[in-house]
């Protein structure tokens, strides 16, 4: 009795009354909340009664407390022998009198001495009245944690999901499995708390216990969630899916979901009959998505959603514009005329790539509600993160703390669901306090196939969302050919957003009744699965005879709903064909009408200068050399680097961590919110940085200085990621794409790390303005140069981002007013190796000033964050100053230049050593040499002074990198055309190789010397063709 008493918190657990039965011992738990005499007198019971009594502990004890608080509500509840033994109890009695006062089972106790002795009839009965109610707890929780396998999920009855080979004991014909028979189905059994299929009832009949569990579980919802640790989640998850009467819906509700599937079918087949032989990727198979997303929105903007950002693939993305973001249909049907012209600028995009933003009237909430899809490549989820940090900038920019205005919603299909890496980093994004968007619906268009690869061949999980369990997303899969389970299931899946503000999945399963697009034969790969398809009645049919047979709407209701929009198809066909001109600006995903005029322009084409005050420079100077919170102790070494900073001050000078502080500083004074993301930023892979201080005394005590710099300015935000670059980047280009008043940077922890997220790099920040007429200001700071250290994280591979700048090799431009900017205006991005603080403080604010946004590619240098002579002064960041694109030869050469023999140009870290071998040489007057800071767009006219200064030298370039690396291969060209055909342009540098870099100390060093041989060796192209 007292183990009993003491164990109510786990009175109801199912499997911890499984384990019991195995271990015969309970764990004791909080006390029963309830209290009475009757407990107190219990408690202070001796322990060595109640192991007297073996049937008042192990399984018997879960099955007593419930009797015992049965008994405390009404004596009645219970059997008269547990009244008696209460009764005792509550009087006094030890466990075993307690019992004992039972005449039936007096005679049968007192024989309990002896180890031998049969058990009594009652007690017999008594044993088996706690097993069966502990096997009835035992089937509930099974029910729970495995009823999904059973569910009636697929619409063609196929399905090849490969679930585990564990026998899946439930129903009523496995009762036996539980210790139960035949002749227990029709007793009562108290449910227990941990189940809500009684509804107002207590107790429930075997058989209607599992006829309930089975509607819960087993039908065309399949509910993945007791992996969950949250006790509250589960019980909530219960509530929703367990009580009686819940797929109950009102006539309205009906009617408004049958209008959203007539509007997703007939659109695909209005498609389908005006364009038969083009490729649009079209939604058959699974109409259900249009009104499983409409409804997560209306629920959504009835718990105070303002805007939902939305990333899709290809599949259904037409249907979305039309049908959710109520895109104008004749703009998406002239996407199908061959004959119309592009009037903006750039390459465009197939009409199932492109985005929208579009502010529409919610019809439940009646407030306006903003809906974003973004645009996307066919690189099938490479699009999620981007939603998720556009998302996170959205709700950053509203003061949207909690994701209660904003929210993400991501579309997957089943196969890159599973398949796709960037679904799992994103999904571990999720909770992290500078990435969270505060839950995620994310629903999967499951059709059971992945071109045409089977899912036994495509995944080795049992479903494909099981990605989703690490971060403890429930999983509501659902039959998508039953409508009103999926508007069910979303309905549920937006409350539970809304609630707990964490990531949910909706598995759609259904299928895809053409092949992967219109003009594919699946009949080739999947034989079986599309004779059943071709048989399969269509969803739509299928539902509007199920409500004319409910009397919900008639025939001729439902006839004229689908006239009603084939007569709005019609209509917006008609008016397509005055299209004659595409407007690609009029598919914007992320709309900044307030930066560009009316027609989507620049307001300026000139940059004002970079340069700063004196004063404003000291001041952010003395943040960046100080802790400027009180009762903050810092570690010693970085006392040194703040009192080196201090001293830099006093000299006026800068290195380059104070230069970007001075950058950034700047800017947040002037309102421009900075974020700052990447592996290890906040103190800096090379420890230069340190924008977090942390106390060395009081654990997670932090400060950061940048955001003490004014009362006024802007927040800044410096986070270190996960370890992340594929995920990561993406986010941060979403981030950046909100808004254009913000700086955000990505450094890569090595500048070779940006292999990872190469995807990002090509399909988006590339080439994302010519495809989708979007800018985007984003950062990336790679670290990059020779130093020794072995081919890894050497490079960070300027040769690639070279070979996609879009800047013709072979055309000297037009140079004439604002040319740099206009220069910057036509790139697709812009690509500096500064070589000094002040010129990277200046192409930092440069990025915000500028009238339009751009990408900057920005390689960082390692061992010049310390090199001595890597130090800017101030003078070269005042007022009037701004970013060198090229930075000439200001020593002898200048002085002299018809002396010079030889103009070498280069970029980046080398200088440093050429300059140096330059003054070994005593070389000074007879070698010029030329930094090239911004690469691309290259400095035409820059260059152009320079070479012809120099007109009797030769020309060169030199790079530390290999020659078929580096910057070579795009330098080459446009210095030729600078100079003409009849000047060639020679190379000093490493040869040809396959890895970045030597992994051997001494090599390295040989190969810099001998490129440094070759560089001012004057002799050394004599007799050569270049």
């Amino acid at each position: 009795m007292h183990r009993l008493l003491s164990t109510a918190a786990t009175r109801l657990r199912p499997l911890a009354a499984a384990q019991s039965v195995r271990t015969t011992s309970v764990s004791a738990a909080q006390p029963v909340r309830r209290d009475s005499g009757a407990l107190e007198s219990a408690r202070r019971q001796n322990v060595r009664a109640v192991a007297a009594e073996p049937f008042l502990n192990g399984t018997g004890s879960n099955y007593m407390e419930e009797m015992y608080l049965a008994w405390l509500e009404e004596p009645s509840n219970v059997h008269k022998s547990w009244d008696v033994i209460f009764r005792n109890a509550k009087a006094g009695a030890a466990p075993g009198p307690a019992h004992q006062a039972l005449p039936s089972l007096q005679a049968s106790l007192s024989g309990r001495a002896t180890a031998t002795a049969p058990l009594s009839a009652a007690e017999t009965d008594l044993d088996k009245l706690v097993a069966d109610h502990l096997a009835v707890h035992t089937l509930i929780r099974t029910y729970q944690v495995r009823g999904h396998h059973l569910a009636k999920l697929d619409p063609l009855d196929i399905s090849c999901v490969d679930l585990d080979d564990a026998p899946c004991s439930i129903g009523l014909n496995k009762v036996g499995s539980y210790g139960l028979h035949e002749s227990d189905l029709d007793k009562a059994f108290r449910l227990p708390k941990t189940t809500f299929i009684g509804g107002s009832e207590d107790t429930l009949t075997l058989t209607e216990i599992v006829r309930r569990l089975e509607t819960a579980y087993c039908q065309h919802i399949g509910v993945e969630f007791m992996f969950i640790n949250d006790a509250e989640q589960c019980q909530w998850i219960r509530r929703r899916f367990e009580s009686p009467g819940i797929l109950r819906f009102s006539a309205e509700e009906k009617r408004t979901l049958l209008t959203r599937m007539v509007q997703s079918t007939r659109f695909e087949e209005f498609l389908q009959r005006k364009w038969s032989s083009e490729k649009r990727f079209g939604l058959e198979g699974c109409e259900s998505l249009i009104p499983a997303l409409k409804t997560i929105i209306d629920k959504s903007c009835g718990s105070g959603v303002e805007s939902v950002v939305m990333g899709m693939p290809h599949r259904g993305r037409l249907n979305v514009l039309a049908n959710v973001v109520h895109k104008e249909l004749d703009q998406i049907f002239c996407q199908f005329d061959p004959k119309l012209e592009a009037a903006d600028e750039g390459s465009g995009d197939v009409k199932y790539h492109l985005g929208m933003s579009h502010t529409r009237r919610n019809r439940l909430s009646d407030k306006n509600v903003t809906l974003s899809l973004v645009a996307n490549p066919s690189h099938l989820e490479a699009v999620d993160p981007v939603v998720q940090g556009k998302t996170k900038a959205e709700q950053f920019y509203s003061g949207d703390s909690e994701g209660k205005k904003v929210m993400s919603i991501l579309i997957h299909g089943d196969a890159a669901f599973a398949g796709q890496g960037v679904v799992y980093e994103t999904f571990h994004l999720s909770d992290l306090p500078s990435y969270t968007t505060h839950g995620t619906v994310h629903v999967v268009v499951n059709n059971q196939i992945g071109f045409t690869t089977d899912p036994r061949m495509a995944r080795s999980s049992a479903y494909p969302t099981d990605v989703a369990r690490v971060v403890h997303a429930p999983i509501f899969h659902v039959n998508a050919d039953d409508p009103e389970a999926v508007m069910y299931v979303c309905k549920v899946a937006a409350e539970w957003r809304s609630t707990f503000h964490k990531d949910v999945v909706v598995d759609l399963v259904c299928y895809r009744r053409n092949g992967h697009n219109e003009m594919d034969e699946p009949m080739f790969t999947q034989p079986l699965m599309y004779k059943r398809i071709k048989k399969q009645e269509g969803v739509l049919k299928k539902y509007a005879e199920k409500l004319i047979g409910e009397g919900v709407v008639t025939v001729q209701e439902y006839q004229e709903e689908v006239a009603k929009y084939d007569k709005i198809c019609e209509e917006a066909y008609a008016r397509s064909k005055h299209e004659k001109i595409l407007h690609i600006k009029d598919w914007l995903d992320s709309p900044w009408p307030d930066f560009f005029t009316a027609d989507g322009r620049p307001k300026t084409m000139s940059c004002p200068s970079t340069g700063l005050s004196e004063d404003q420079l000291g001041h952010i100077g003395k943040v960046a050399a100080s802790v400027p919170v009180d009762d903050f102790t810092v570690h010693t070494g970085l006392s040194r680097i703040l009192k080196a900073r201090a001293d830099m001050l006093r000299r006026r000078v800068c290195d380059w961590a104070l230069g970007e502080y001075m950058a950034l500083g700047s800017l947040l004074q002037q309102g421009v919110h900075v974020r700052l993301s990447g592996q290890d930023v906040e103190r800096g892979t090379f420890s230069h940085r340190h924008h977090v201080l942390h106390d060395q005394n009081v654990d997670k005590k932090t400060c950061i200085p940048m955001n003490h710099i004014s009362p006024d300015q802007a927040s800044y935000t410096v986070c270190n990621s996960s370890l992340s670059e594929y995920g990561v980047l993406g986010f941060e280009l979403g981030f950046a794409m909100a808004s254009p008043n913000a700086l955000v940077l990505w450094e890569a922890q090595f500048g070779d790390f940006h292999n990872t997220a190469q995807c990002i790099i090509d399909q988006f920040i590339s080439s994302g303005q010519a495809k989708w007429f979007r800018q985007n200001g984003i950062v990336l700071l790679l670290p990059h140069g020779m130093e020794g250290m072995g081919p890894e994280h050497s490079s960070a591979r300027p040769e690639r981002f070279l070979q996609m700048c879009n800047d013709d090799s072979d055309v000297f431009p037009n140079v004439r007013e604002d040319f740099a900017e206009r220069q910057l205006y036509h790139c697709n991005w812009t690509v500096v190796n500064c070589s000094t603080p002040a010129n990277y403080f200046h192409v930092l604010r440069r990025q915000m000033l500028l009238p339009f946004r751009k990408p900057l590619i920005v390689f960082t240098p390692k061992s010049l964050l310390r090199h001595p002579e890597a130090k800017s002064s101030w003078d070269l960041m005042l007022p009037g100053t701004r970013f060198q694109r090229l930075i000439p030869d200001e020593g002898p050469p200048a002085a002299l230049p018809a002396d010079v023999k030889r103009v070498i140009f280069c970029s980046g870290k080398i200088y440093y050593d050429l300059d140096r071998e330059r003054k070994n040489r005593a070389m000074d007057a007879a070698v010029a040499v030329v930094r090239v800071e911004q690469l691309s767009p290259f400095p035409f006219d820059l260059a152009k002074v320079e070479t012809e200064r120099y007109a009797n030298a030769e020309v060169v370039w030199c790079q530390e990198e290999h020659k078929n690396q580096g910057y070579y291969d795009y330098v080459k060209p446009r210095l030729q055309t600078t100079v003409g055909p009849s000047r060639p342009v020679w190379y000093a540098g490493r040869g040809p190789a396959a890895a970045p870099a030597t992994g051997n100390k001494h090599t390295h060093l040989a190969e810099l010397q001998r490129l440094l041989n070759t560089a001012f060796d004057l002799h050394a192209f004599a007799g050569k063709d270049s």
